[in-house]
């Protein structure tokens, strides 16, 4: 099997574990949002093919699950695909310069700010028209709310990421005879 084969074929792999991540590890948090460990896998995908494969799975299961499990219908696709880019894509692209273990970590760290930061932002735009509240409403959310939420899923996202981190790149190496990063 060739090079692009097996690289589409295990895109296709993580498509479906970010997926089942999602649909099966749901944690409700507070008001709307739910912990899910999706991201772990699409930055793993990142760190093995790039930021593009991040960004490719990414809108990929968003996409499915706009259609399946999602409550918040294109906005939660839209704010899926935002919180997911900005961390795995943010990584991958870090990691993509220079591999290895201090560039994955500081990678996870930059991507985990990015979330954070991001996950605020478009939270005070789009959060209003799906909770059918003023701006004024979800500014008063975003520090004690919105915050410590995104804090805890990038970070806990970063730390599982972190642990996993050698035995993918290890059978991605493997698999791929290092014509990958890593």
């Amino acid at each position: 099997m060739g090079s692009k084969t097996k690289k589409l074929t295990v895109t296709g792999m993580l498509c479906a574990l970010a997926y089942t991540a999602a649909a099966v590890g749901r944690v409700p948090m507070v008001l709307f949002l739910k912990y899910d460990p999706k991201d772990i896998v699409i930055a793993a995908g990142g760190m093995m093919f790039g930021p593009l494969t991040s960004f490719t799975v990414a809108v990929a299961v968003s996409f499915a699950e706009l259609f399946t499990i999602s409550e918040n219908g294109i906005l939660g696709f839209l704010m899926n695909v935002i919180a997911s880019c900005s961390f795995a894509c943010t990584a991958a692209a870090i990691y993509k310069k220079r591999p290895g273990v201090l560039s994955a970590a500081a990678g996870l760290l930059c991507g985990w700010g990015c979330m954070v930061g991001g996950m605020l932002l478009w939270n005070y735009w789009i959060a209003p028209v799906y909770m059918g509240c003023s701006r004024e409403a979800v500014a008063e959310l975003l520090l004690p709310v919105f915050l410590p939420f995104n804090l805890m899923k990038g970070g806990l996202n970063m730390a599982v990421t972190m642990l996993l981190y050698k035995p993918v790149i290890e059978f991605a190496v493997k698999k791929f005879h290092g014509s990958i990063q890593g």
